[in-house]
């Protein structure tokens, strides 16, 4: 089996002067699903998935089964559906601080013991589907506690302690040299998921490559999770965007520590279309995952279709190319640099090239 394809995004940004006039994105490839697995046992999927998709791998794995039962008129108990909800948090955690550190910022000793303190915690917590001890969930979330509070982040919200290397890192941020332009922010929702997932089933892989809702193109992530709660402000800038994501590691660890019943942004849905026909949404870190698939009577797979969040957010007319047309750049490294920061904050799940240009130089 086959199963290479570009895992790159391809992003020019086409310049006028000092300002953003236009950005063009090339999307990635992705893998055919439906070709690679139809006729195969449902089950037979599951050891491939983490081949498949290296990153929130946990959150595909859920999503999938989840869309499985829903295609096979059952449900998860109570406690695996709980367990599957740690996992799912413990990963997104997990991703949410890669993309604060991995390649971004220089750690001293001690911040970089604590970023791995803090991986092989929510190693512990996320790579049991089946559950853990509740001695060792508790080893687990203080350990995180603890690499958190050495990384800066203490508490619930977006404050820092004062000298850590996060703060000094949103302080540079927020002089970088990109003023971006005020634009109508639109988010994808639980609300949403029916009428996309109607779309993915009736328009396949042609749909999720360039995903839309009636002309519709809605960020979604850590920034669209926050909006619901009226955390965000109508600045969307790398700065706002990495305050929101400092603050919902905070939420997910508390969360983790207290057990509390909901995390309110529907975390893992699971919808039952018909005989054979299931869906599922999963609310990872980088935003909402949709599977859906289509069995025949002996559980076989006639359809397999996957929406990651990245399709949304780096669209050819999504959220980041809105957020940078028109932002005035300052000139030279510096302006590219945040440009870049900007991009970085959207987190694709994939490799991203940039490419800056000006108009009339092809």
């Amino acid at each position: 089996m086959n199963l290479a394809f570009r895992n790159e995004i391809d992003i020019t940004v086409w310049l006028a002067g000092g300002v953003i006039a236009d950005v063009a994105i090339q999307p990635r490839s992705r893998p055919p699903l439906t070709r690679l697995f139809a006729g195969k046992p449902a089950t037979s999927l599951l050891p491939v998935l983490p081949r498949l998709f290296s990153l929130c791998s946990v959150a595909h794995q859920v999503a999938f089964l989840s869309a499985v039962e829903a295609a096979q008129g059952q449900q998860a108990t109570s406690a695996m559906a709980r367990c599957r909800l740690t996992a799912v948090v413990a990963e997104r955690l997990t991703e949410l601080l890669r993309s604060l550190f991995v390649g971004r910022l220089a750690l001293d000793g001690a911040s970089a013991a604590a970023v791995r303190t803090m991986m092989q915690a929510t190693t512990v917590l996320g790579g049991a589907s089946e559950g853990v001890s509740e001695t060792l969930r508790r080893e687990a979330v203080a350990q995180i506690k603890t690499a958190l509070t050495g990384l800066g982040i203490a508490g619930e919200g977006p404050a820092l302690v004062s000298g850590s290397v996060l703060a000094a890192h949103i302080a540079r941020c927020e002089g970088e040299g990109l003023s971006p332009s005020p634009v109508e922010q639109s988010f994808l929702t639980a609300a949403d998921d029916l009428d996309v997932i109607e779309r993915l089933l009736a328009g396949g892989a042609a749909y999720s490559d360039a995903p839309e809702l009636g002309g519709r193109i809605p960020e979604t992530g850590v920034w669209a999770r926050w909006a619901r709660r009226g955390a965000v402000s109508p600045e969307a800038g790398p700065a706002a965007r990495l305050e929101a994501r400092i603050a919902e590691i905070a939420r997910l660890c508390a969360w983790l520590d207290r057990g509390d019943e909901d995390l309110d942004d529907g975390a893992v849905a699971s919808y039952r279309l018909g005989a054979g026909k299931g869906a599922a949404a999963v609310e990872c870190a980088r935003g909402r995952l949709y599977h859906a698939v289509v069995l025949d009577g002996e559980s076989r797979v006639v359809s397999f279709e996957f929406l990651a969040p990245t399709e949304w957010n780096f669209h050819a007319r999504g959220p980041l190319v809105r957020s940078l047309k028109g932002a005035v750049l300052t000139a030279g490294r510096r302006g590219q640099d945040a440009v870049r920061a900007l991009v970085g904050a959207f987190d694709p799940c994939v490799g991203f090239k940039l490419d800056f240009r000006e108009v009339g130089h092809a």
